[in-house]
Protein backbone atom coordinates (compact mmCIF):
# COMPACT_ATOMS: atom_id res chain seq x y z
CA UNK A 1 0.00 0.00 0.00
CA UNK A 2 1.20 3.37 -1.52
CA UNK A 3 1.03 6.72 0.60
CA UNK A 4 2.47 5.74 3.85
CA UNK A 5 5.41 8.51 4.08
CA UNK A 6 4.67 12.19 4.83
CA UNK A 7 7.22 14.99 4.10
CA UNK A 8 10.36 14.73 1.42
CA UNK A 9 12.74 15.91 3.58
CA UNK A 10 11.66 15.16 7.12
CA UNK A 11 9.76 12.34 5.97
CA UNK A 12 7.96 10.14 8.37
CA UNK A 13 7.02 6.48 7.01
CA UNK A 14 4.08 5.56 9.30
CA UNK A 15 3.55 1.38 10.25
CA UNK A 16 1.04 -0.79 11.84
CA UNK A 17 -2.38 -1.60 12.03
CA UNK A 18 -5.30 -0.39 15.10
CA UNK A 19 -4.99 -4.26 16.42
CA UNK A 20 -1.17 -5.33 15.22
CA UNK A 21 1.25 -6.29 17.55
CA UNK A 22 2.65 -2.84 17.22
CA UNK A 23 2.40 0.23 15.51
CA UNK A 24 5.07 3.33 14.69
CA UNK A 25 7.15 5.41 12.39
CA UNK A 26 10.32 5.93 11.15
CA UNK A 27 11.70 9.89 10.59
CA UNK A 28 13.85 10.23 8.17
CA UNK A 29 16.03 13.75 7.82
CA UNK A 30 15.83 14.82 11.41
CA UNK A 31 18.86 17.14 11.55
CA UNK A 32 21.74 15.90 14.12
CA UNK A 33 22.70 16.82 17.34
CA UNK A 34 19.48 17.08 18.92
CA UNK A 35 19.07 16.00 22.46
CA UNK A 36 16.13 13.71 22.05
CA UNK A 37 14.57 11.50 24.49
CA UNK A 38 11.40 9.26 25.02
CA UNK A 39 10.24 11.49 27.71
CA UNK A 40 10.34 14.60 24.89
CA UNK A 41 7.80 12.43 22.54
CA UNK A 42 5.44 11.20 25.90
CA UNK A 43 3.86 14.50 26.50
CA UNK A 44 1.87 14.62 23.63
CA UNK A 45 1.12 10.67 23.28
CA UNK A 46 -0.55 11.06 26.43
CA UNK A 47 -2.86 13.77 25.51
CA UNK A 48 -3.88 11.63 22.54
CA UNK A 49 -4.72 8.67 23.58
CA UNK A 50 -7.62 6.78 24.52
CA UNK A 51 -8.78 5.83 27.87
CA UNK A 52 -8.43 9.56 29.51
CA UNK A 53 -12.25 9.78 30.54
CA UNK A 54 -15.73 9.19 30.14
CA UNK A 55 -16.14 10.96 26.80
CA UNK A 56 -14.24 9.10 25.12
CA UNK A 57 -13.42 5.19 23.99
CA UNK A 58 -12.27 2.86 26.80
CA UNK A 59 -9.56 1.40 25.28
CA UNK A 60 -6.71 1.30 27.61
CA UNK A 61 -3.60 1.72 25.74
CA UNK A 62 -0.18 3.27 27.52
CA UNK A 63 0.82 4.12 24.20
CA UNK A 64 4.46 3.84 25.68
CA UNK A 65 6.99 5.00 22.94
CA UNK A 66 10.55 3.33 22.39
CA UNK A 67 13.43 5.05 20.33
CA UNK A 68 14.78 2.12 18.34
CA UNK A 69 17.18 4.16 16.34
CA UNK A 70 18.93 7.60 15.35
CA UNK A 71 19.85 8.32 18.71
CA UNK A 72 23.08 7.94 20.49
CA UNK A 73 24.35 9.11 23.76
CA UNK A 74 20.81 11.19 24.05
CA UNK A 75 21.21 13.33 20.90
CA UNK A 76 19.49 12.54 17.12
CA UNK A 77 22.50 11.89 14.85
CA UNK A 78 21.01 12.40 11.43
CA UNK A 79 19.96 8.78 10.51
CA UNK A 80 16.32 7.11 10.49
CA UNK A 81 14.93 7.51 13.78
CA UNK A 82 12.30 4.72 14.43
CA UNK A 83 9.68 5.02 16.82
CA UNK A 84 7.80 2.01 18.17
CA UNK A 85 4.30 1.57 19.84
CA UNK A 86 2.85 -1.83 21.09
CA UNK A 87 -0.87 -2.40 20.84
CA UNK A 88 -1.93 -3.87 24.23
CA UNK A 89 -5.81 -3.77 24.87
CA UNK A 90 -7.14 -5.38 21.56
CA UNK A 91 -10.35 -6.96 21.83
CA UNK A 92 -10.38 -7.85 18.23
CA UNK A 93 -13.33 -10.46 19.07
CA UNK A 94 -15.70 -7.25 19.06
CA UNK A 95 -15.16 -7.04 15.07
CA UNK A 96 -16.04 -10.65 14.32
CA UNK A 97 -19.53 -10.10 13.48
CA UNK A 98 -18.56 -7.12 10.64
CA UNK A 99 -16.03 -9.14 9.36
CA UNK A 100 -18.30 -9.74 6.10
CA UNK A 101 -20.06 -6.61 6.38
CA UNK A 102 -19.61 -2.87 5.64
CA UNK A 103 -19.93 -0.03 8.26
CA UNK A 104 -21.73 3.12 6.85
CA UNK A 105 -19.27 5.72 6.98
CA UNK A 106 -15.94 3.59 7.18
CA UNK A 107 -13.66 2.77 4.62
CA UNK A 108 -14.56 -1.08 4.88
CA UNK A 109 -16.50 -0.98 1.29
CA UNK A 110 -13.82 0.95 -0.02
CA UNK A 111 -10.81 -0.92 1.35
CA UNK A 112 -12.65 -4.01 0.03
CA UNK A 113 -13.10 -2.59 -3.73
CA UNK A 114 -9.19 -1.35 -3.54
CA UNK A 115 -7.42 -4.01 -2.29
CA UNK A 116 -9.81 -7.18 -2.24
CA UNK A 117 -9.03 -7.80 1.13
CA UNK A 118 -9.47 -5.97 4.31
CA UNK A 119 -8.34 -6.11 8.02
CA UNK A 120 -11.95 -5.36 10.02
CA UNK A 121 -10.59 -5.13 13.62
CA UNK A 122 -10.82 -1.83 14.56
CA UNK A 123 -10.42 -0.57 11.16
CA UNK A 124 -7.09 -1.66 10.46
CA UNK A 125 -4.58 0.57 9.19
CA UNK A 126 -8.03 3.01 8.34
CA UNK A 127 -8.34 3.43 12.28
CA UNK A 128 -7.36 6.92 14.10
CA UNK A 129 -5.20 4.60 16.19
CA UNK A 130 -2.10 5.45 13.53
CA UNK A 131 -2.57 9.03 14.16
CA UNK A 132 -0.45 8.10 17.48
CA UNK A 133 2.60 7.87 15.33
CA UNK A 134 2.16 11.21 13.62
CA UNK A 135 1.64 12.81 16.62
CA UNK A 136 5.26 11.18 17.90
CA UNK A 137 6.87 12.54 14.93
CA UNK A 138 5.47 15.65 15.76
CA UNK A 139 6.63 15.88 19.07
CA UNK A 140 10.05 15.74 17.17
CA UNK A 141 9.46 18.85 14.39
CA UNK A 142 7.99 20.77 17.59
CA UNK A 143 11.55 20.43 19.87
CA UNK A 144 13.39 20.77 17.10
CA UNK A 145 11.56 23.97 15.99
CA UNK A 146 11.14 25.43 19.26
CA UNK A 147 14.82 25.25 19.77
CA UNK A 148 15.88 26.58 16.78
CA UNK A 149 12.87 29.50 16.09
CA UNK A 150 10.59 29.23 19.66
CA UNK A 151 7.97 28.05 18.13
CA UNK A 152 4.73 27.55 19.76
CA UNK A 153 1.98 24.90 18.51
CA UNK A 154 -1.03 25.11 20.20
CA UNK A 155 -4.42 23.72 19.73
CA UNK A 156 -8.10 23.77 21.58
CA UNK A 157 -12.05 22.90 20.52
CA UNK A 158 -14.45 25.82 19.01
CA UNK A 159 -17.41 23.73 18.87
CA UNK A 160 -19.08 20.46 19.53
CA UNK A 161 -22.23 19.32 17.98
CA UNK A 162 -24.38 22.79 18.20
CA UNK A 163 -22.60 24.05 20.85
CA UNK A 164 -19.95 26.54 20.27
CA UNK A 165 -17.25 26.82 22.76
CA UNK A 166 -16.08 30.41 23.37
CA UNK A 167 -12.30 31.35 24.07
CA UNK A 168 -11.75 32.39 27.04
CA UNK A 169 -7.73 31.15 27.75
CA UNK A 170 -5.60 28.98 26.38
CA UNK A 171 -4.65 28.15 30.02
CA UNK A 172 -8.19 25.89 30.31
CA UNK A 173 -7.02 23.87 27.67
CA UNK A 174 -5.21 21.90 29.34
CA UNK A 175 -7.49 20.98 32.26
CA UNK A 176 -10.19 19.24 30.86
CA UNK A 177 -10.63 16.50 28.67
CA UNK A 178 -12.22 18.48 25.52
CA UNK A 179 -9.27 20.39 24.76
CA UNK A 180 -11.85 23.52 25.35
CA UNK A 181 -10.44 26.88 25.93
CA UNK A 182 -12.91 27.56 28.83
CA UNK A 183 -13.28 27.06 32.64
CA UNK A 184 -16.90 25.62 32.81
CA UNK A 185 -17.11 22.41 30.42
CA UNK A 186 -20.15 21.11 32.37
CA UNK A 187 -22.70 21.58 28.90
CA UNK A 188 -20.02 20.35 27.17
CA UNK A 189 -20.12 17.02 29.60
CA UNK A 190 -23.95 16.77 30.15
CA UNK A 191 -24.03 16.74 26.02
CA UNK A 192 -22.01 13.91 25.63
CA UNK A 193 -23.29 11.95 28.70
CA UNK A 194 -26.97 12.49 26.48
CA UNK A 195 -25.03 11.64 23.13
CA UNK A 196 -23.28 8.35 24.41
CA UNK A 197 -26.66 7.52 25.97
CA UNK A 198 -28.51 7.75 22.85
CA UNK A 199 -26.03 5.42 21.03
CA UNK A 200 -25.03 8.22 19.06
CA UNK A 201 -21.95 10.65 18.12
CA UNK A 202 -21.08 14.32 16.88
CA UNK A 203 -18.48 16.02 15.09
CA UNK A 204 -16.38 18.88 16.13
CA UNK A 205 -14.38 21.86 15.27
CA UNK A 206 -10.93 22.39 15.91
CA UNK A 207 -8.50 25.70 15.80
CA UNK A 208 -4.92 25.16 15.80
CA UNK A 209 -2.37 27.62 15.53
CA UNK A 210 1.52 28.16 15.04
CA UNK A 211 3.36 31.32 16.83
CA UNK A 212 6.95 32.65 16.49
CA UNK A 213 6.68 31.38 12.74
CA UNK A 214 9.35 32.37 10.48
CA UNK A 215 8.92 34.57 7.41
CA UNK A 216 9.00 32.91 3.83
CA UNK A 217 7.86 29.11 4.55
CA UNK A 218 5.71 28.13 1.43
CA UNK A 219 6.21 27.39 -2.45
CA UNK A 220 4.68 28.63 -5.52
CA UNK A 221 2.81 27.20 -6.91
CA UNK A 222 1.37 24.07 -5.76
CA UNK A 223 4.05 23.32 -2.70
CA UNK A 224 1.91 26.46 -1.42
CA UNK A 225 2.17 26.38 2.61
CA UNK A 226 -1.51 26.59 3.25
CA UNK A 227 -2.37 24.12 0.17
CA UNK A 228 0.57 21.51 2.24
CA UNK A 229 -1.39 22.63 5.30
CA UNK A 230 -4.60 21.69 3.68
CA UNK A 231 -3.09 18.31 2.57
CA UNK A 232 -1.76 17.45 6.11
CA UNK A 233 -4.98 17.88 7.54
CA UNK A 234 -7.35 16.42 5.07
CA UNK A 235 -4.68 13.24 6.32
CA UNK A 236 -6.10 13.19 9.68
CA UNK A 237 -9.10 10.73 9.85
CA UNK A 238 -12.45 12.12 9.84
CA UNK A 239 -11.75 15.48 8.71
CA UNK A 240 -14.13 16.96 6.27
CA UNK A 241 -13.06 20.83 5.98
CA UNK A 242 -9.87 22.73 6.29
CA UNK A 243 -10.15 26.25 6.93
CA UNK A 244 -6.93 28.73 6.70
CA UNK A 245 -7.64 32.02 8.18
CA UNK A 246 -10.82 33.33 8.09
CA UNK A 247 -12.10 30.83 5.71
CA UNK A 248 -15.29 30.85 4.73
CA UNK A 249 -16.43 34.10 6.80
CA UNK A 250 -14.06 35.05 3.80
CA UNK A 251 -17.21 34.91 1.80
CA UNK A 252 -19.07 37.30 3.66
CA UNK A 253 -16.33 40.14 3.89
CA UNK A 254 -15.13 42.40 1.78
CA UNK A 255 -12.04 43.17 0.29
CA UNK A 256 -11.86 46.91 2.23
CA UNK A 257 -11.55 44.31 5.85
CA UNK A 258 -10.76 41.02 4.46
CA UNK A 259 -7.15 41.98 2.96
CA UNK A 260 -4.82 42.54 6.08
CA UNK A 261 -3.62 46.01 6.21
CA UNK A 262 -0.03 46.26 6.80
CA UNK A 263 1.62 49.47 9.13
CA UNK A 264 4.94 50.35 10.28
CA UNK A 265 3.98 48.65 13.08
CA UNK A 266 3.14 45.48 11.45
CA UNK A 267 -0.07 43.62 10.06
CA UNK A 268 -3.38 44.84 11.86
CA UNK A 269 -5.33 41.82 11.61
CA UNK A 270 -4.81 38.29 10.18
CA UNK A 271 -7.99 37.24 7.84
CA UNK A 272 -4.84 35.39 6.10
CA UNK A 273 -4.41 32.91 8.91
CA UNK A 274 -0.23 34.39 8.52
CA UNK A 275 -0.17 33.17 4.75
CA UNK A 276 0.59 35.67 1.59
CA UNK A 277 0.80 33.88 -1.57
CA UNK A 278 1.02 30.61 -0.10
CA UNK A 279 4.29 31.67 1.98
CA UNK A 280 4.49 32.67 5.55
CA UNK A 281 4.39 36.31 6.53
CA UNK A 282 5.31 35.80 9.64
CA UNK A 283 2.25 36.43 11.80
CA UNK A 284 0.59 33.27 13.69
CA UNK A 285 -0.71 30.03 11.62
CA UNK A 286 -4.31 29.97 12.10
CA UNK A 287 -6.07 26.64 11.03
CA UNK A 288 -9.09 25.22 11.65
CA UNK A 289 -11.06 21.23 10.85
CA UNK A 290 -14.26 20.28 10.88
CA UNK A 291 -14.39 16.53 11.95
CA UNK A 292 -17.43 14.49 10.97
CA UNK A 293 -19.33 12.02 13.85
CA UNK A 294 -17.87 9.14 14.39
CA UNK A 295 -18.83 6.37 12.40
CA UNK A 296 -19.03 3.93 14.58
CA UNK A 297 -22.46 3.96 16.69
CA UNK A 298 -24.25 1.13 18.46
CA UNK A 299 -27.57 2.83 17.02
CA UNK A 300 -28.90 -0.04 14.04
CA UNK A 301 -27.96 1.60 10.31
CA UNK A 302 -28.80 0.36 6.88
CA UNK A 303 -25.86 -1.75 4.61
CA UNK A 304 -24.72 -4.29 2.77
CA UNK A 305 -22.44 -7.87 3.12
CA UNK A 306 -19.34 -8.88 0.83
CA UNK A 307 -22.31 -10.99 -1.11
CA UNK A 308 -24.24 -7.31 -1.56
CA UNK A 309 -27.12 -8.64 0.37
CA UNK A 310 -28.71 -6.19 2.81
CA UNK A 311 -27.88 -5.91 6.33
CA UNK A 312 -28.19 -4.07 9.39
CA UNK A 313 -25.11 -3.25 11.20
CA UNK A 314 -24.63 -1.99 14.54
CA UNK A 315 -21.17 -1.51 15.63
CA UNK A 316 -19.84 -2.83 18.99
CA UNK A 317 -16.79 -2.48 20.77
CA UNK A 318 -15.09 0.60 22.32
CA UNK A 319 -15.50 4.16 20.02
CA UNK A 320 -15.22 7.78 20.85
CA UNK A 321 -18.63 9.33 20.38
CA UNK A 322 -16.79 12.20 19.17
CA UNK A 323 -13.46 11.75 17.47
CA UNK A 324 -12.83 15.39 17.83
CA UNK A 325 -12.64 15.36 20.86
CA UNK A 326 -8.79 13.78 21.01
CA UNK A 327 -7.70 15.46 17.60
CA UNK A 328 -6.36 18.62 18.74
CA UNK A 329 -2.46 17.03 19.63
CA UNK A 330 -2.90 15.27 16.24
CA UNK A 331 -3.83 18.85 13.99
CA UNK A 332 -0.72 20.49 16.17
CA UNK A 333 1.57 17.28 15.46
CA UNK A 334 0.32 17.65 11.24
CA UNK A 335 0.90 21.47 11.43
CA UNK A 336 4.46 20.70 13.05
CA UNK A 337 5.55 18.46 10.08
CA UNK A 338 4.09 20.40 7.50
CA UNK A 339 6.37 23.73 8.86
CA UNK A 340 9.22 21.57 10.06
CA UNK A 341 9.64 20.16 6.18
CA UNK A 342 9.66 24.12 5.05
CA UNK A 343 11.46 25.28 6.93
CA UNK A 344 14.44 22.23 5.88
CA UNK A 345 13.17 23.76 2.21
CA UNK A 346 13.75 26.79 2.68
CA UNK A 347 17.10 27.27 4.53
CA UNK A 348 18.43 24.93 1.48
CA UNK A 349 17.27 27.21 -1.12
CA UNK A 350 16.96 30.61 0.20
CA UNK A 351 19.60 30.57 3.44
CA UNK A 352 21.59 32.93 1.98
CA UNK A 353 18.56 35.23 1.18
CA UNK A 354 19.06 38.53 2.88
CA UNK A 355 16.35 41.38 1.83
CA UNK A 356 17.06 45.40 2.85
CA UNK A 357 13.59 46.01 4.49
CA UNK A 358 13.29 45.79 7.97
CA UNK A 359 11.85 43.54 10.31
CA UNK A 360 8.17 45.42 11.39
CA UNK A 361 7.82 45.70 14.37
CA UNK A 362 4.76 44.61 14.58
CA UNK A 363 1.54 43.23 15.75
CA UNK A 364 3.53 40.33 14.75
CA UNK A 365 6.63 40.22 17.22
CA UNK A 366 7.13 36.90 16.35
CA UNK A 367 8.15 37.69 12.68
CA UNK A 368 11.47 36.66 11.95
CA UNK A 369 13.67 36.36 9.35
CA UNK A 370 15.22 33.13 8.59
Amino acid sequence: MSGNTFGTLFAVTNFGESHGPAIGCVIDGCPPGMELSEADIQGDLDRRRPGTSRHVTQRNEPDAVQILSGVYEGKTTGTPIALLIQNTDQRSKDYGQIAQQFRPGHADFTYWKKYGIRDPRGGGRSSARLTAPMVAAGAVAKKWLAEKYGMVFRGCMTQIGEIAIPFESWDHVPANPFFAPMADVSELEAYMDRLRKAGDSCGARIRVTAGNVPIGLGEPLFDKLDAEIAYAMMGINAVKAVEIGAGFESITQRGTTHGDSITPTGFVTNNAGGILGGISSGQDLEVSIAIKPTSSIISPRQSIDIHNNPVEVVTKGRHDPCVGIRATPIAEAMLALVVMEHVLRNRAQCGDVQTQAEKPESASPQASFL
